[in-house]
């Protein structure tokens, strides 16, 4: 299949290179930059969330990373625990699923007296801090990046979809889709978008294109990328 591919980097060019693999022709443009924000923030910790990698790869130009990263890690996924340990952290562990998971391995891992960091994004699903409260747990929640939007679609993404180049797109966040769909519209090329097959990592992930009349949508069985992959043929 020809596919897009319009995730931010480094992450954008690590699954064409696995789309590739697949034998598949992949057209990248990233539609986000990922951008780390001099957060401000003071206290002991015992330990530090993260659910994506690019906290992990924001924490490394931050003044108090190295003695952040002696705390252990606890990530909702295995692409963010392998960023946390390139960034540092000896002791990362995944829930190796959703929200949800994280949320019962930190109140499995830590007590109530607990504090704990939660490295996030200005942009973020659901509220963790708030999960996690209801099992007691003092949560300090800090915007640590922040994600740019493209001004526009690029030149070579534009001109695939106006001349019908491509054959389906994969989403991992529901503000890419958003920034896709608004570009598009710029490039008079929405009706392209919605006729492709357009494989989403979740359900949140699918809304925008569900409101715009896309009606090839595919949904990762868990939001990982491997099921999200899973779901593209051969």
């Amino acid at each position: 299949m020809r596919l897009l591919v319009t995730r931010p980097e480094p992450d954008a060019t690590r699954t064409a290179r696995a789309l590739r693999t697949l034998g598949h022709e992949v057209l990248v443009a990233p539609l986000l930059a990922m951008l780390p924000i001099a957060a401000d923030f003071a206290g002991r910790y015992d330990g530090v969330l993260m659910t994506s990698a690019n906290a992990a790869r924001a924490l490394v130009s931050h003044p108090r990373a190295a003695e952040l990263t002696l705390l252990p890690c606890l990530t909702v996924g295995d692409r963010t625990a392998e960023a946390a340990r390139t960034s540092g952290f000896a002791d990362a562990t995944s829930a190796e699923g959703a929200l949800s998971d994280l949320v019962d391995l930190v109140a499995s891992r830590f007590a109530s007296s607990a504090r704990v960091l939660y490295l996030a994004g200005e942009d973020r699903a659901g509220d963790l801090a708030a999960d996690l409260a209801q099992r007691g747990l003092s949560v300090d929640t800090v915007a640590i990046y922040q994600a740019v939007a493209a001004e526009k679609l690029p030149a070579h993404a534009a001109q695939a979809l106006q001349q019908k180049g491509l054959d389906g797109a994969l989403h991992y966040s529901r503000r890419t889709v958003a920034t896709l769909l608004t570009h598009a519209r710029h490039a008079g090329a929405v009706d392209a978008v919605n006729g492709l097959a357009h494989y989403c990592l979740s359900a949140e992930v699918a809304v925008p294109l569900r409101e715009a009349g896309a009606s090839r949508i595919m949904v990762a069985t868990r939001p990982d990328e491997a099921s999200l992959l899973a779901l593209i043929p051969e």
